[in-house]
């Protein structure tokens, strides 16, 4: 099918292959959008693009977010954009305490140079992914936006460089409306186990699911605030498309995460129990540059986008767990139970 780009708006997807970049494209193109992605695949998978890399309205660019005017030559091939949505980056905190100098050009250097591009090229809203690590070392729990600042200690080049990216977009001034989104622990289908950059329910399940042992960094005692794939696409549709935000509580910077603390003891137990596995849980020594403990505050985001997590943290595992089952079959595994993932009721 040839593709179009008739008669629909336009927005930008840089880590257009990432887990979170790939299910934003999915969520735009059945909204009517024309996108146009970015990725260099550092990170990002190519079978992350599978789903839709043909449909009509999808235009792939492999290309580095680091590039000169990147932005206006993929004007000049698509024509205005409405958005960008810039997920691109170096995603690992530990590549980040390897490589601080190149975390600090890519999640900070660059994103300066899109959104500048941006504003030229009269884009309407830039919503940067911003993070948790943002925070640094925290006693007080939840976390609000207000609580990192340039007085924060950060654990990683990624935190900082994070920071001072959120900064610079939350700085904007109209007609140019900028957003970051300082997400939390995401999980879901298409979370990549096998990547180092992977996040700890990712893991959890393919260790799970391959009857290994889940190994926990650490006492397990630290806690996070997991949100599940599909909200975090839900909190960017709000930011980037949606014609009732309101930046004016939160200065274009939001959490986006459960408000819930869970253990990582309690997750690696949830999850040998949903896919009904023995509980085998060994330890290792903790990894430098792990928070200790980590909340999200998601009153900004649910009075200036209107946005609530819908997917609990049991729901939100049975449909990973799901997913990673039929990767598995489609691997060969054979050794996961057969039938309903669920727990039985």
């Amino acid at each position: 099918m040839e593709k179009s780009e008739s008669g629909s708006r336009c927005c930008v997807v840089t880590g257009a292959a990432g887990f979170v970049g790939s299910h934003l494209c999915e969520r735009l193109l059945a909204l009517g959008y024309i996108v146009v992605g970015v990725d260099n695949f550092f990170s990002g998978r190519r079978e992350n693009l599978l789903s839709f890399a043909a449909h009509p309205r999808f235009f792939f660019h492999e290309r580095s977010v680091t590039e000169s005017r990147l932005l206006h030559e993929l004007y000049g091939a698509h024509g205005p954009f409405e958005t960008v949505f810039h997920l691109a980056a170096i995603v690992s905190v530990p590549y980040s305490m390897d490589h601080p100098e190149e975390t600090l050009e890519v999640n900070y250097g660059a994103t300066v140079r899109l959104l500048n591009e941006a504003e030229k090229l009269g884009v309407r809203s830039f919503v940067f992914a911003g993070s948790a690590a943002e925070y640094g070392t925290q006693d007080r729990m939840p976390l609000r936006e207000t609580d990192a600042g340039s007085w924060t200690r950060w654990l990683s080049p990624y935190g900082e460089a994070k920071y001072r990216a959120t900064t610079a977009v939350a700085s904007t001034r109209s007609p140019l409306r900028g957003v970051s989104l300082r997400c939390f622990n995401i999980y879901g289908p298409r979370q990549d186990p096998s990547s180092p950059y992977s996040g700890v329910i990712s893991r959890f399940v393919d260790m799970a699911v391959a009857g290994r042992p889940l190994t926990i960094f650490g006492d397990g005692f630290q806690t996070r605030d997991f949100v599940f794939v599909d909200d975090v696409v839900e909190a960017y549709c709000r930011a980037g498309i949606s014609e009732k935000a309101d930046d004016s509580g939160s200065g274009g910077i939001y959490n986006v995460g459960s408000g819930r603390p869970t253990s990582i003891l309690d997750l690696a137990r949830l999850i040998c129990r949903l896919t009904r596995r023995p509980e085998s849980i060994t330890f290792c020594s903790e990894r430098p540059g792990d928070i200790r403990h980590s909340r999200a505050s998601i009153e900004a985001i649910a009075r200036g986008l209107g946005w609530r997590p819908r997917i609990a943290l049991e729901e939100g595992l049975t449909k990973t767990i799901q997913w990673m089952h039929g990767e598995a079959q489609s691997l060969g595994a054979k050794d996961f139970p057969d039938g309903d993932l669920s727990e039985k009721k």
